[in-house]
């Protein structure tokens, strides 16, 4: 009777024959969670500087919105309290504007700093693991060829 072909062993046999280095993949993988990592925490600082800019706004506007509120004895007392608020709301705008864009700044080159960082490592990983994989797919050959 004709015996059947073990294709498992066949498999193993020929993936042993092309070794694979899973330390590279691993190596990429902790460089891409580290990258992830510190543009989140760059995110998420970003989001706290801006949520405490925006708070202080509103209170700052709240404030001169109770001034603006209180009741005056004169008619022109009103539009003088009116234009006084505009005249410090359209001030505190101008400082909040240029904080937030303080803020967007930071961010920005924070992020370029990464990302050119991430790139000298992962184009050292690649490197690397071209180097490595070029030694050992060149002594597997070499393995193969004495074994004929």
């Amino acid at each position: 009777m004709a015996k059947a072909t073990d294709f498992t062993a066949m498999m193993k046999d020929m993936m042993g024959a092309f070794p694979v280095d899973t330390s590279a993949m691993q190596g990429a993988f902790k460089t891409q969670a580290d990258l992830g990592e510190k543009l989140s925490a760059v995110a998420l600082d970003a989001a706290e500087q801006s949520t405490d800019l925006s708070s202080k706004w509103a209170k700052d506007t709240l404030s001169k919105m109770t001034d603006l509120s209180k009741a005056r004895t004169e008619p022109t007392d009103y539009a003088k309290a009116m234009t006084d608020f505009a005249s410090s709301y359209a001030e505190m705008s101008a400082e909040h504007m240029a904080a937030f864009a303080e803020i967007a700044k930071k961010v920005q080159t924070e992020t370029v700093e990464l990302m050119m960082a991430a790139g000298k490592d992962m184009s050292e990983d690649a490197s690397v693991a071209v180097q490595k994989a070029t030694k050992d797919a060149t002594a597997a050959a070499k393995k193969t060829a004495a074994a004929k």
